[in-house]
């Protein structure tokens, strides 16, 4: 029996305005957005979609009468010559460090170049396009350029990086540890420490193993408290003061109900 064969075939998007390609012009990115992605990618049905298509009569006697009569050129710029231009433009001084950048932002380029626009301004004409379409808009989509600039650093890669108060801001907590020795029995007893969350960097359920190993005993972490089998007050503000970097002025002991700062005991 006889079956129909189905061909497959491989449906193209275009990643600047989510279409088919065929449908590109008819959105409002079609030639800012749209022809560079699809020249690049797929040149081939570029030229099968657009290729008789005529440019802009205008655009094209002002870039040829610019040029003094020379030919247009017959493709765009590489990613290189975007980014020289880019820089003659607004950096020239940075010019030596264009295969530095290129190497640094390799597969990212797209990102690079909206993060570029977003802080210096529009990027320079490429004349292939020029010719070909006439001059886009300078106008861009703010979001998608701040989208673009999350995490990229557009410098050359020279300006070394901040430290010290400067680097990090730091939110100050009123540190305040109290040590206290509750008496479950006469012969048992258990040492609690409160406040020790409102040092920073300490983990609860970390300094609690970590009294656990010193004391050789049981140490469990309840409502941001610190329960330490035994009468282990004094070894504990040792502990919290050389061991977590806390000021004695900071720890207290709770001595028969008045609170004497563990410097002062």
């Amino acid at each position: 029996q006889n079956m129909a064969t189905i061909e497959q075939r491989t449906v193209i998007y275009c990643s600047a305005c989510g279409m088919p390609p065929e449908y590109c012009e008819y959105g409002p990115d079609f030639e800012s957005h749209c022809i560079p992605w699809l020249k690049s990618k797929h040149p081939q049905l570029f030229i099968k979609l657009h290729g008789d298509k005529k440019p802009k009569t205008d655009a094209v006697d002002g870039a040829a009468a610019d040029r003094g009569g020379e030919a247009s050129p017959t493709e765009p710029w590489t990613t290189k010559e975007r980014l020289v231009a880019f820089y003659t433009k607004y950096m020239p001084e940075k010019l030596d460090g264009i295969d530095a950048i290129l190497e640094k932002y390799e597969g990212k380029e797209d990102k690079l170049f909206m993060a570029l626009v977003k802080k210096y301004g529009p990027e320079p004409e490429d004349p292939y396009y020029l010719s070909k379409y006439g001059g886009g808009s300078d106008d861009e989509d703010d979001d998608d350029i701040e989208e673009g600039m999350d995490g990229l650093d557009i410098n050359s890669g020279d300006k070394k990086k901040r430290r010290g108060a400067a680097a990090k801001k730091v939110n100050k907590v009123d540190t305040r540890v109290i040590i206290q020795k509750i008496s479950r029995n006469r012969k048992k007893a258990v040492t609690h420490v409160v406040g020790l969350d409102t040092v920073p960097g300490i983990k609860l359920k970390e300094a609690s193993k970590a009294f656990s190993k010193r004391f050789a005993g049981s140490s469990s972490v309840k409502d941001k408290e610190i329960i330490i089998q035994g009468d282990h007050i004094y070894e504990v503000a040792e502990m919290i003061v050389s061991k977590f970097e806390v000021g004695e002025d900071r720890v207290f002991l709770d001595i028969d109900g008045e609170f004497v700062p563990f410097g002062e005991s």
